[in-house]
């Protein structure tokens, strides 16, 4: 009888150890889900965690205190859309024509939109058994030719063109700035204040006409949207995980904040009253409540039980427009639209809790490509052979110690740059051509602003990156528009 019972036992416990070494290897092997958070025009010096004390972020913070802040993370391109697309492609989107910005009417020009014949992020994981959606502004072309159903993914929730307002018109519950060629009353400079919740800064052009023709959109139909749209969107992204954490998702959520117009909500408006200025106080409300929805979404995964089995970026699309937002680059130079640092260089953080170390700043380049490379390496995903993202997660748990790049290329027109090691190229020539400008040479590793030009005191190094620029940019297609 006891031989009996212990064999019984014995046999128990064995079936209990080999179902546990099962459910462990099941774990190991579980595909993460992946969300990438884009904010819209932020600058590199605006979070707290990047140095900023007047506008305190802690979800977005604690992205990076739970994982891993980039000092040198780039993107594609020095404005929205081009940015978009070299994430999107996880390819230099020079590289297939992507090159300039569409903006208004352009965006329902047919000929215009992230061309099929490329691979996006969103079809790889797909076709690895994920569930995708996109919440946001998509920015990709706004025809239906270009609509995200037929990139890849199966939910879509935002608008297609650069930008949207924030709520509808007439605006209730929110502090408008306007930019206005001409303030009210014939006032040709500075800035006008209004007390009913408008006010208007000069600017040599209007505000862009966001909303014509530019709906939200659920799916492939339009649907009426009161709530402030930095919320909405959150609530949808809150609503996709809910529905699919039993399932591998791939989320991108490409926030319209901290982009024009400017709009904040009352309750930040009120938030942040200490600050005087008015336009950049409502600044301050569009980025405090843009982190506050990174917090919802952070909540969510957490009462999903997904913390654990989910790769988290958040990043820019580019550096800020200083003038128009108040976004600061600091201690970068200039901004979106040109080719030095403080449009290209962008706040970038990554967490994976369980696999990726927690609390470390990594300071060699990166690039938006690699989210392509590292989600689909992680999803056990297959890539198209020509995307030039690398898989980051070696580099960060430090089983590779090299560079993930040691070459960065940028074209736009007569804007061009190159990042080579710590050497860094640019060219500031005019939309259609180079025209009379130089190159400039600057040494990254000790002038981080930009502001020792050794083109003319180091001719030799100028002519190297000159030629490497130029090998590369022989293999690059001309701008599809």
């Amino acid at each position: 009888m006891f031989l009996a019972l212990m064999n019984r036992f014995l046999s128990t416990l064995f079936a209990m150890v080999i179902a546990v070494a099962f459910a462990s290897l099941g774990n190991a092997s579980k595909q993460p889900n992946v969300i990438v958070l884009l904010a819209d025009d932020l600058g590199y010096g605006e979070l707290s965690i990047q140095g900023n004390p007047e506008i305190p972020t802690p979800h977005i913070d604690s992205i990076a205190a739970n994982g891993v802040r980039f000092t040198n993370g780039y993107v594609t391109g020095p404005n929205c859309s081009p940015s978009r697309a070299g994430f999107f492609s996880g390819r230099i989107p020079t590289r297939f024509g992507y090159e300039n910005n569409p903006i208004g009417e352009r965006n329902e020009d047919p000929a215009i939109g992230f061309p099929a014949s490329e691979v996006t992020i969103a079809e790889t994981l797909l076709e690895a058994g994920y569930v995708t959606g996109v919440i946001g502004k998509w920015h990709l072309g706004g025809t239906a030719a270009y609509h995200p159903f037929r990139h890849g993914f199966e939910e879509f929730y935002g608008f297609m063109h650069e930008g949207h307002y924030f709520v509808p018109p007439p605006w209730k519950g929110v502090h408008t700035m306007l930019r206005r060629s001409t303030l009210p009353g014939g006032g040709k400079e500075g800035r006008w204040v209004g007390k009913k919740g408008l006010s208007y800064h000069k600017w040599p052009r209007d505000e862009p006409d966001y909303d014509a023709d530019n709906p939200i959109i659920r799916g492939g139909q339009p649907v009426e949207e009161s709530e402030y749209l930095t919320d909405a969107l959150t609530r949808e992204a809150v609503d996709f995980i809910d529905r699919h954490d039993d399932k591998p998702f791939f989320l991108y959520l490409p926030y319209n904040a901290v982009h024009s117009p400017l709009q904040g909500a009352d309750a930040y408006m009120k938030k942040f009253s200490h600050i005087e200025d008015l336009q950049r106080r409502i600044f301050a409300a569009m980025l405090g409540n843009m982190d506050d929805s990174v917090g919802a979404i952070l909540k969510q995964l957490r009462k999903s039980g997904l913390e654990e089995n989910t790769l988290v970026f958040f990043l820019s699309d580019n550096g800020g427009p200083t003038e128009e937002l108040t976004s600061s680059n600091a201690p970068l130079r200039a901004g979106k639209g040109t080719m030095y640092e403080g449009a290209l260089r962008v706040p970038f953080m990554v967490q994976w809790k369980g696999t990726l170390p927690k609390g470390k700043v990594y300071e060699k380049p990166v690039s938006s490509l690699d989210i392509y490379a590292t989600a689909a390496a992680s999803a056990k995903a297959k890539a198209p052979k020509n995307i030039e993202g690398v898989d980051l997660v070696p580099y960060l748990t430090g089983k590779r110690s090299d560079r993930p790049h040691e070459t960065l290329f940028w074209r736009q027109g007569g804007k061009s740059g190159l990042r080579h090691g710590d050497l860094k190229l640019v060219r500031m020539g005019g939309r259609k051509g180079v025209g009379n400008s130089k190159w400039e040479l600057y040494d990254l590793s000790n002038d981080l602003s930009e502001e020792k030009n050794l083109a003319r005191s180091n001719p030799e190094r100028l002519a190297e990156l000159v030629a490497i620029w130029e090998k590369m940019n022989g293999e690059m297609s001309k701008a599809m528009f």
